[in-house]
């Protein structure tokens, strides 16, 4: 889906690692959320509350996921699923694009 109808977009940024990845959260009519976000090139680790879906449309990274000790790269547009109550690491070499799905169960 490239766009989305009907949503609610909170207009203060989710701002982490001095600003080098940045988001905004999108709501649905049905109380789901996702957040639109950039990453800038860096090192990162990142915590879940709940699964969360990473979706990647445009960029360049490494991730390393929970329990793996292989790191799955990303170059253009890809997907990656993270565990609830975990953490994962990135490794961005280009400007990133990205959409985060929370699923909570």
């Amino acid at each position: 889906m490239s766009q989305f109808e009907n949503v609610t977009v909170v207009k203060k940024a989710n701002v982490y690692f001095d600003g080098k990845v940045t988001s905004r959260v999108v709501l649905f009519p049905d109380g789901t959320k996702k957040t639109l976000g950039i990453m800038l090139p860096g090192d990162y680790e990142f915590g879940t509350d709940c699964v969360e879906i990473m979706e990647i449309l445009g960029g360049d990274l490494k991730v390393l996921l929970p329990g793996e000790t292989e790191w799955l790269h990303i170059q253009g547009e890809g997907e990656f699923q993270v565990p609830a109550n975990t953490k994962f690491k990135l490794q961005v070499t280009e400007v990133t694009d990205y959409c985060c799905s929370y699923i909570y169960e």
